[in-house]
């Protein structure tokens, strides 16, 4: 997918495939059998697709002016560069070395010692942990719960055989898109990939089969905490979609967009119920809260820095369980509210890298970035209301806890 700008100095190029830490259960390109593959497998892969027998990858974009990086999520890797000429050279250089996998077991067993830094390196980091504990207690079986770096243990068993079946199963162009946007010829970028993959040998599309436990509402952990060496506890109260989504990808884009809307109406800056908390010193300026629906789940999560942990975490819970009678879901906070994001989504489309990262995680299927302007101004009040009985439910709430070690 091209998206030329006209008048921007920078392209960006995302190469992105639909497979994340959750994947780690599947049947492998030419087997018949149900695999399970070490937690963190496709982070370490994404580590590894840069080096390569002879060359340094970084080093080749950065003689051809750009810059490279890469990350992991629960359900994407993506590969990307971006600078301000060459671009068809930066193309190329993307689409080959994500395209031509490298891995022996001495290069793997090496990067285990980097990685189980990075590992170690998070496992201090106290929001990252309340977070993940959040999504421990709403997903204690799925794979989302698992860091998406894996745990020391799991990173211990991965072998270069295992990246090879990894990446043969999920890096097939047919589970791949490649998303360009900036200054560019599109008539000449496009025969550029096409001429590439063109040279290239791939064997026939099969779809992907994937496996996740089975969870239901008893599973979900209603409470824990953690102590960790933090000057002031941590709280966050997550929210658990139970309700089933729309299978259209525009109706799906619907109903995030509205749950967005409903939470910034419960608890944005300029509701009432923000600013009670924060008059009362429950909540400071480290106060979020944030909707993810993706590829098997939807979730909320808010969460601060606080004084009363618990208290805080009851408040929130209250704001949802009420938020029927709630007096921030009027039709003029709606209004205004619906503005303030339209203008948001308008003015993030001024930045090419907004515009890569986002279409590049759209999960709506043929929906897309570009169809998110007449979304928001077809949502009404009702199915605002109508989100809010469904995505709200008391047996979806659960809290976690970060607590100061006592000295």
């Amino acid at each position: 997918m091209l998206l030329p700008k006209q008048g921007f100095h920078k392209t960006y190029g995302l190469f992105t495939t639909n497979y994340g830490s959750v994947d780690n259960e599947f049947i492998p390109i030419h087997e018949t059998e149900f695999v399970r593959v070490p937690d963190g497998i496709a982070h370490f892969l994404e580590h590894k697709l840069f080096e390569k027998e002879d060359e340094d990858v970084f080093q080749k974009f950065g003689r051809q002016g750009a810059s490279a990086n890469a990350f992991t999520s629960f359900t994407r890797t993506s590969y990307l560069f971006s600078g301000t000429g060459q671009v068809t050279e930066n193309i190329e250089t993307l689409l080959d070395f994500v395209q031509s996998p490298y891995f022996t077991q001495e290069s793997v067993d090496k990067e285990k010692g980097i990685i189980g830094q990075e590992i170690q390196m998070y496992q201090d980091e106290p929001n990252w942990r309340l977070f993940f504990g959040m999504l421990n207690n709403l997903y204690p079986k799925h794979p989302l719960h698992i860091d998406i770096a894996g745990t020391e243990d799991s990173i211990a068993e991965i072998t270069a055989e295992d990246l090879y079946l990894c990446y043969h199963t999920f890096y097939h162009p047919s589970n791949m898109n490649l998303f360009i946007v900036g200054n560019m010829d599109v008539d000449s970028i496009l025969q550029t990939i096409r001429d590439n993959q063109a040279r290239k040998p791939f064997e026939a599309a099969v779809p992907v089969k994937r496996r996740f436990p089975v969870e239901s509402g008893d599973d979900l952990v209603k409470e824990n905490s953690i102590t960790m060496s933090v000057s002031r506890p941590k709280a966050i109260v997550g929210l658990k979609g139970l309700d089933e989504l729309p299978e259209d990808g525009l109706a799906k884009l619907t109903y995030r967009t509205s749950v967005q809307l409903l939470l910034q109406l419960l608890f944005g800056d300029e509701s009432d119920n923000y600013l009670t908390m924060y008059n009362d010193g429950l909540v400071d300026d480290s106060f979020s809260f944030e909707f993810n629906l993706d590829r098997g789940f939807h979730f909320a999560d808010f969460s601060s820095d606080t004084d009363e942990p618990e208290r805080f975490a009851n408040q929130i819970m209250n704001i949802l369980i009420r938020a029927d009678k709630s007096t921030e879901l009027t039709k003029e906070k709606f209004l205004l509210a619906k503005r303030r994001m339209l203008g948001k989504h308008l003015k993030s489309l001024d930045s090419l890298e907004f515009i890569a990262q986002q279409f590049s995680g759209f999960k709506f299927g043929t929906a897309t970035l570009f169809d998110l302007s007449k979304v928001i101004d077809s949502i009404t009040l009702d199915d605002v209301h109508r989100v809010r009985e469904s995505f709200i439910r008391p047996e979806g709430l659960s809290k976690f806890f970060i607590y100061p070690k006592e000295t």
